[in-house]
């Protein structure tokens, strides 16, 4: 291992070189690309916060949750799913599946290392990627590739409500919530109607919880499947044949032959269709798998956008009502938190995205690529890592074939096969 100090650093700071890229993040689109890597015998080094691959699916997610997406949809590159998975595998089933993913190509993540920054110096055309340990260690690996796969959903949105330090219940965000089970017989506000929301109101309605989803702006709630189709799949299908305002239309009309006219228990469909609103502002539709029953039924009240609340476990809505709760929970999302980290502002814009959108938002300047950005699930973030993976490699080649011509220097690296 090769270590060295700069000034600013010196004596406090071990520095690494890394024969090949350096990716932030092991969760299935850092997987997919050293995946790649390591079938074309490039080295590289895959840091991690977490003590575990995909963290956010072992340790953020709740119980019942399930792939929205047939297992087709959602496999990495080069290693299918067990032919016994259920077409929706489980969150326990996909865990697995991605530490075997993990096992078959010996991919060794460097757990509890969190990035503290990386930015390109250009005097030595290099990566500087700092890291600290949970255990105080600094770390500063150089490298002249790097690869964030942090991805979208990497940090907390909590919006700002007013009175909500006030409210005196119990206050979570939808990814310290793992079952219903400890809310039976309370009442429960959870904001936000997206996947998470309809599926936390679900499962708190299975567990005898009286639960009300906040539903504050419009929403596309689709089946997940029709006539014995997933959903997804007839939409992929058509989009091979018709423009996608013709197949928006065509999902909109069956929709409404299946689910009926959803508007009237406060649920308004957006103006724009569903896959163009994807597309265009990253927002997915809902795949229903049985909480519009539930709302059909009254056993989901579904209440407008919340203007305060107060202290008493008090939630005032934006139509003047007032309703008692015992618990909150902010299905309210995620973001990305790339820019926190990453000092570079002509790639990835202010949000934390690649300015790029798909499928032109993989590659930037200077050895950077992003992967696991695409806001098409994990089909999408798979082929941006065998582009990510395959553009390496050709460089990383050409570049060991222009040093066998020069005299060999002895420098022993840190890399990860």
């Amino acid at each position: 291992m090769l270590s060295f100090s700069d000034d600013s650093d010196m004596f406090t700071r071990r520095c690494v070189w890394v024969n090949g890229p350096v990716i932030v993040g092991a969760g299935p689109s850092g997987l997919a690309v050293a995946a790649g890597l390591k079938d074309e015998g490039v080295p590289f080094v895959i840091l991690d916060r977490a003590d575990c691959i995909a963290s956010l699916w072992q340790k953020r997610t709740y119980d019942r949750l399930k792939l929205h997406l047939p297992k087709q949809f959602c496999q990495l590159p080069k290693f299918p799913f067990p032919e016994h998975y259920p077409e929706y595998p489980t969150k326990k089933q996909f865990v697995d599946y991605l530490e075997s993913y993990a096992r078959r190509f010996e991919i060794n993540p460097r757990f509890n290392e969190s990035v503290e920054s990386a930015k390109y110096d250009e005097s030595c055309r290099l990566w500087r990627v700092k890291t600290v340990s949970a255990g105080g260690d600094e770390v500063e690996y150089i490298c002249q590739w790097l690869v964030v796969a942090t991805g979208e959903n990497a940090e907390r949105l909590v919006p700002e409500m007013e009175g909500l330090k006030e409210f005196g219940g119990e206050v979570i965000h939808a990814c310290d919530y793992k079952s219903g089970e400890s809310f039976r017989g309370k009442k429960v506000v959870v904001v936000g109607c997206g996947n998470s929301g309809m599926e936390i109101s679900l499962d708190l309605c299975n567990h005898d919880a009286k639960p009300s989803m906040v539903v504050r702006s419009s929403v596309h709630i689709l089946p997940r499947e029709m006539f014995g189709k997933s959903t997804f799949e007839l939409a992929m299908f058509m989009l091979r044949w018709l423009p996608l305002w013709f197949v928006d239309k065509i999902l909109l009309v069956l929709a409404w032959m299946i689910l009926g006219n959803i508007e009237k228990f406060g649920l308004k469909r957006p103006s724009v269709g569903p896959l163009k609103l994807k597309n265009t502002r990253g927002k997915t539709p809902v795949l229903d798998i049985g909480a519009l029953a539930k709302i059909r039924s009254g056993e989901i009240q579904v209440v407008p956008e919340i203007k305060r609340f107060s202290c008493g476990g008090t939630a005032e809505f934006v139509d003047g009502e007032k309703l008692e709760f015992d618990t909150v929970v902010l299905a309210t999302g995620y973001c990305s938190n790339v820019p926190f980290w990453l000092q570079e502002s002509e790639f990835f814009s202010k949000n934390g995205f690649p300015r790029e959108t798909f499928p032109n938002g993989w590659k930037g300047k200077a050895g950077l690529y992003a992967v696991g950005f695409t806001r098409r699930g994990i089909s999408g973030a798979s082929a941006d890592a065998q582009k990510i993976a395959q553009d390496i490699t050709n460089a990383w080649k050409d570049d060991l074939n222009k040093k066998k011509l020069k005299v060999p220097t002895h420098r022993r690296c840190i890399s990860t096969f």
